[in-house]
């Protein structure tokens, strides 16, 4: 199958995922369970303008279309959301400043936090209070509703933020503050924690409630601007992995800041599961940053992710992100150490080999040692510039006292370290052996590093997908539409009954299933997930298992404790099986299976491999240039064999093959490599 091809565009039924990148927006079409791929520069000014671009491209007209957004990331990183006021109980106005006793970085007395989101002048508090148990004992009175209103007018702000302490016991003054601000002349972007994560802790649901305001105006009027062109059927990929219409991802934004790398673990773990390796580490490097994932038989989430120095606390695909792309850019630092990242040349100006930048990145070190082919980059479409890239590989190599191609390695062994520690963080500072796992690299720049990521972490084998540069457009396509619904309940001991806990789900279930058959989607194939937020007694954090649909013999309690005390041990290297555990959270994901492609298994043909032979060329290891056979991805088939020193070139990415390395091709495209 062509890569960049376009479909037949008589056929109505398709979905197209979009993902963008720093430096490349993605398109895979999916029709019929064939697959069509594009790939062109992100226009980072304008996000939509490079996707519309990219779709006309593709010959689409009418489609599903599901998109990866980077906007709501964008948007809070930079600091380009909206003016953001905060509205909540009097006496908590600075909860967002006081955050937690932990510190990232302890010993450092020159710091300095992240400024809040709504300043201080914007954080008004009211006269309310709801005790532990969701009684009010201090109503909210019209008067002060109307105060707070007349100063939000006179602030100028453009989005409010609602998050009242034990509102997620008792939403009755969030819902009268939020009828109130909907009344307004000009009412601003409101968001009210009952709304979007009716959890405890006030901190990370205050901090999580203003991230959804901040961003909320910005990522309203983009996807505004894209559901004219696209139809009102574009859906938006969420952090957890699932997808959601755009009007819910205009109300929940924060529910989509890690849309686009959520997108490429879905479509790696659907890839690796289908070739039976469910046990994968993903590192998805892009241009800009590497996202590695951990996915023991199962994608993890988790619900305290940290993005920007901000707290999140709605589910998350469990991303550990790293400032090492190929984009990022290479210079010596005031010590006269080699310093990779996590600065990046982005789209514009790009890598020095793009012509217009002057800043030395991976990208320039891998076109220099010949890990990269000048005319072959995207398929031929661009032609790299590796005269300038030499000179200015040369000025560093002198920095540095060595040769041109000693810098470029060093360049290559920095980034790699760097995504090494990324690895490592995420596997075996949590308990978990990379030793037992298959590496599954991906984006633009992923195959490249990915054996050599292997060899140094000990992984025993790296499996390549058939189409790795666009994986997270393929992920974001195939995404199942995946609602996420909480509710606190503080359950243990005898309270910890099946029919209480049974009859919470149920009412949370009856809510997800209007809310998604209001969008108008299908309520017969609609399907619940029930999970549980379990601690011991006191502890300060909790640990997520699946709730035991089944009645049992055995007491609940038994069954959640055995649970809790396993997942405990796995993380932690502990477990105390004589401590009581409590239930803190329900969660429920309300799911809508889409179609997924599938693969027909191609027949093992003979190992030899020449007929996918286009030459060879000049490549630079560490043991020097080797003269390497490159192939041509589309050419190879189930069976064939390849072994390093040896490159595989395809549109969307380079595979390097180092020596004594060497693999072949699966049955279902995938190009297995280990160790010779």
């Amino acid at each position: 199958m062509p890569d960049n091809s376009s479909p037949d565009t008589n056929v109505l039924r398709r979905v197209v995922g979009i993902d963008v990148g720093g430096t490349f927006t993605d398109i895979a079409v999916l029709e019929d369970g064939r697959l069509y791929v594009h790939k062109l520069p992100s226009t980072s000014e304008d996000p939509s303008r490079g996707i519309l671009q990219g779709v006309k491209e593709t010959g689409v007209t009418s489609a599903e279309f599901v998109h990866g957004s980077t906007v709501a990331t964008n948007a809070l990183l930079e600091g380009k959301g909206a003016r953001t006021a905060l509205v909540t109980t009097m006496g908590f106005e600075d909860v967002l400043e006081i955050g937690r006793q932990s510190r990232a970085e302890l010993y450092n007395l020159e710091m300095d936090r992240v400024p809040a989101l709504a300043p201080w002048e914007l954080r008004f508090g009211l006269p309310e209070r709801v005790d532990h148990t969701g009684v009010i004992v201090e109503d909210l009175t019209p008067e002060s509703i109307q105060t707070m209103i007349g100063l939000i007018d006179e602030s100028g702000a453009e989005a409010v933020a609602i998050s009242f302490l034990f509102s997620f016991l008792n939403t009755a003054h969030e819902e009268m503050v939020l009828e109130a601000l909907k009344k307004m002349k000009n009412p601003p972007y409101i968001s009210a924690s009952f709304r979007v994560m009716p959890e405890f802790r006030e901190y990370e649901r205050a901090s999580t409630v203003v991230v959804n305001a901040y961003v909320g105006q910005v990522m309203s009027q983009y996807l505004g601007e894209l559901e004219g062109p696209l139809g009102k059927g574009l859906r938006i990929m969420q952090s957890s992995g699932g997808s959601i219409t755009a009007r819910l991802a205009s109300e929940q934004p924060v529910r989509t800041i890690l849309s686009g790398p959520a997108g490429g673990v879905v479509g790696a773990f659907y890839v690796a599961t289908q070739a039976g390796y469910p046990d994968i580490i993903t590192v998805d490097m892009g241009g800009t940053s590497t996202d590695v994932s951990l996915c023991p038989g199962v994608i993890k989430e988790t619900t305290s992710a940290n993005v920007g120095g901000y707290p999140i606390g709605v589910p998350m695909i469990d991303i550990h992100t790293v400032g090492a792309g190929g984009g990022s850019i290479a210079r010596v630092d005031t010590g006269g150490a080699l310093v990779v990242g996590p600065e990046s040349a982005g789209a514009d100006p790009g890598p020095a080999c793009y012509g217009t930048g002057d800043q030395l990145t991976v990208t320039d070190a891998n076109l220099h040692l010949g890990r990269l082919l000048a005319d072959r980059f995207l398929g031929g479409r661009i032609t790299l510039d590796r005269g300038r890239v030499d000179g200015l590989m040369q000025k560093l190599a002198s920095q540095i006292d060595a040769d041109a191609n000693q810098a470029a390695l060093g360049i290559n062994r920095v980034v790699n370290a760097n995504m090494e520690r990324a690895i490592r963080t995420i596997s075996l500072e949590r308990g978990y052996d990379p030793r037992l796992f298959t590496l599954v690299p991906f984006g633009g720049a992923g195959p490249m590093h990915a054996c050599e990521l292997a060899q140094e972490l000990g992984i025993p084998r790296v499996l390549v997908p058939a189409h790795p540069g666009i994986l997270s457009a393929l992920g974001v396509a195939i995404a199942d539409i995946v609602t996420d619904h909480s509710r606190t309940v503080m359950l243990r001991g005898a309270d910890l009954d099946r029919a209480r806990v049974d009859e919470e789900f149920q009412g949370m279930e009856g809510d997800a299933r209007v809310q998604m058959a209001g969008e108008g989607l299908p309520a017969d194939r609609m399907t619940a997930r029930r999970f549980l937020d379990v601690r011991y007694v006191g502890q300060s954090f909790e640990l997520t298992v699946e709730y035991p649909n089944r009645p049992a013999r055995t007491k609940l309690t038994k069954v959640i404790s055995d649970a809790f005390y396993k997942a405990h041990l796995r993380r932690f290297g502990y477990a105390d099986r004589n401590e009581p555990v409590e239930v803190v959270n329900l969660r429920l994901k309300m799911d809508v299976a889409m179609e997924k492609p599938q693969v027909k298994r191609q027949s093992a043909g003979r190992p030899d491999s020449s007929a996918a032979l286009i030459g060879e060329a000049e490549v630079v290891f560490q043991q020097g240039p080797l003269m390497s056979p490159l192939y041509q991805r589309d050419d190879l088939v189930c069976g064939n064999r390849i072994s390093g020193p040896s490159l595989v070139i395809q549109m969307d990415a380079t595979t390097v093959v180092p020596p004594g390395w060497g693999g072949a091709v699966d049955p279902f495209g995938n190009l297995l490599l280990e160790p010779e």
